[in-house]
């Protein structure tokens, strides 16, 4: 499973290349905007910026256009900054419309605010490279987000679609250990659940313990010399 950071942060975004496990960026303009990034030239910029950054990772880039021709006039432009760009396009009917004219085209695509199974039968047959399900607001209208993710594996995998499914909207460590048990291709998630899945008691227990062994071991030591 490959582990994008969902931010527009790069001290974040080099944090997660810098511990060795990270395959790409998710970012939307709500996440620009959190860090003053505004206006279309910087926006660009820092996408570019971005990309540089991740270093031939994916970094998905979402639209604004909600009509058709407007989605696939934004989705170029998007498309132009980096080759390592993937356009966000929402689940709408225009959106699926975008999807299938930029998988014939070859831009690559994320479909997003992808809520249903139905929804990612779509995607996946207009040709987007990945569909991303928010599992965490499906849980927040009392489902199971993770449940959803098994849904569509086990459906892509009858029907042989190539779309790799995104688990979004994560909001815990247990939900990235969750989607990868449940198939998912990718998992996009804040920095601080995919840090979490360092931490466990035990390991700090016996990591103390090791430490206390080692200073009691160079103590004795250097007491017999």
């Amino acid at each position: 499973m490959k582990f994008f950071i969902d931010t527009a942060n790069l001290a974040q975004i080099k944090e997660a290349h810098d511990l060795g496990i990270l395959d790409g960026v998710t970012t939307n303009p709500s996440l620009m905007a959190k860090e003053g990034i505004k206006g279309d030239d910087a926006v660009m910029k820092h996408y570019l910026t971005i990309c540089e950054l991740v270093d031939g990772g994916d970094v998905s880039a979402e639209v604004l256009s909600t009509n058709v021709d407007e989605i696939i006039e934004e989705g170029k432009k998007l498309a132009a900054i980096h080759p390592s760009i993937v356009v966000k396009v929402p689940m709408i009917k225009d959106g699926v419309k975008a999807l299938k004219w930029f998988s014939d085209n070859g831009i690559k695509t994320n479909c997003t605010l992808v809520f249903s199974a139905g929804q990612a039968i779509l995607a996946a047959k207009a040709g987007a490279n990945y569909v991303s399900p928010f599992i965490g607001r499906i849980d927040d209208s009392n489902w199971d987000g993770v449940e959803l993710i098994k849904q569509i594996a086990q459906i892509y995998k009858i029907q042989g679609y190539k779309t790799e499914i995104l688990a979004a909207s994560i909001r815990s460590p247990l939900h990235i250990v969750k989607c990868a048990e449940a198939g998912s291709d990718v998992v996009t998630s804040p920095l601080e659940p995919i840090l979490g899945l360092l931490k466990h008691p035990l390991t700090d227990i016996g990591l103390a313990k090791f430490l206390e062994d080692a200073k009691k071991m160079r103590a004795e030591l250097a007491g017999a010399k």
